[in-house]
């Protein structure tokens, strides 16, 4: 893929590990965040993630001193062919940051929300001078590995825009689904939320502790869906006449109240609960040490699900 300038706009955790991917696939990045310190926090992280992402696999080009900070949001987006806004999620705010990039950046660019809750339909609300290029552009951390991007458009953007990002995340290793609509959440966190909200129940009930909670899914489902996701696996448990044969068995037990998907009250004995439990957990290994160690092994997963190609991208482009 040719050079292209990223903005970066917030630099926490998110926006550095945008910073890291675009950099690692060769691009220029543009950064701006007003915290005290910003800087030397992005440098010591892509310093810590670098040998992942050279394991993993980089543009020739690829190099920490493609990363430039500036003073000003105007200045961060004035040359940029893509912006990526990573700012807290409050919903005033990244309006008002929005606004803002899509006044100075260039008509041609595209603005991206790495929102994990908020529709782009309410982000464009703000944006009056191209509202057809704003989305949401949401990764899953750490986003200098994981491959999945949910792209959605609102009310206001235009299909050649969800169809450029598509093509633009693509070209970095990435596994964009561009959403046949929006919804509060959009796909993955909202699937992710259902599973966290039935854990708390289990942990705050006593019926079983975080790291056994973990285990269920890592010894379980997780290595399933690791490959084909909740339907597909659903699908081979209905034997030689799938899903038709799923569906006729275990529908009725979706009327079991086996779930509750409203959250518990976390009260201070859940707090305690679930702190204690996962300190417990990481034992002696640090976050950093955790950290790593997730890494290498998404590295090697990441290379199983490329041997048995999953993804049918040309399937999830929708025109």
């Amino acid at each position: 893929m040719t050079q292209k300038t990223m903005a970066v706009i917030g630099t926490g955790v998110i926006g550095n590990g945008w910073i890291a991917r675009f950099l690692a696939n060769g691009h220029k990045v543009r950064a701006f965040d007003p915290a005290p310190g910003a800087e030397e926090k992005t440098i010591e992280y892509l310093t810590g993630v670098w040998d992942s992402l050279t394991d993993y696999g980089m543009a020739d080009n690829a190099s920490m001193d493609n990363v430039t900070f500036v003073e000003t949001l105007e200045e961060a987006v004035q040359d940029a062919d893509l912006v990526q806004e990573n700012v807290p999620e409050r919903e005033e705010l990244k309006k008002q940051v929005l606004s803002l990039a899509d006044e100075h950046a260039p008509a041609t660019a595209i603005i991206a929300s790495s929102t994990s809750g908020y529709m782009p339909s309410v982000l464009q609300e703000n944006c009056h001078h191209h509202p057809e290029r704003i989305i949401v552009a949401h990764p899953f951390n750490p986003v200098y590995l994981i491959p999945l991007v949910e792209l959605a458009g609102g009310k206001k953007t235009v299909r050649s825009v969800l169809e450029k990002a598509r093509e633009i995340y693509d070209g970095m290793k990435m596994k964009p689904l561009v959403m046949s609509g929006e919804i509060d959440g959009h796909i993955g966190d909202r699937l992710m939320e259902a599973i966290w909200r039935e854990a708390l129940h289990i942990v705050n009930d006593g019926v079983a502790t975080t790291e056994e909670v973990d285990a269920a899914i890592v010894y379980g489902p997780g290595l399933r869906w690791a490959l084909m996701g909740p339907f597909l696996t659903l699908h081979l448990a209905g034997g030689e006449k799938g899903m038709a044969h799923m569906l006729e068995q275990f529908g009725p037990a979706l009327k079991l109240p086996w779930t509750r998907l409203v959250a518990p009250e976390l009260t201070e004995e859940l707090r305690g609960k679930v702190i204690e439990g996962t300190a417990t957990q990481s034992g002696d290994s640090n976050i950093q040490e955790l950290e790593e160690r997730r890494d290498r092994f998404l590295i090697k997963l990441m290379g199983l699900l490329d041997e048995e190609g999953f993804w049918p991208s040309e399937k999830l482009v929708r025109k």
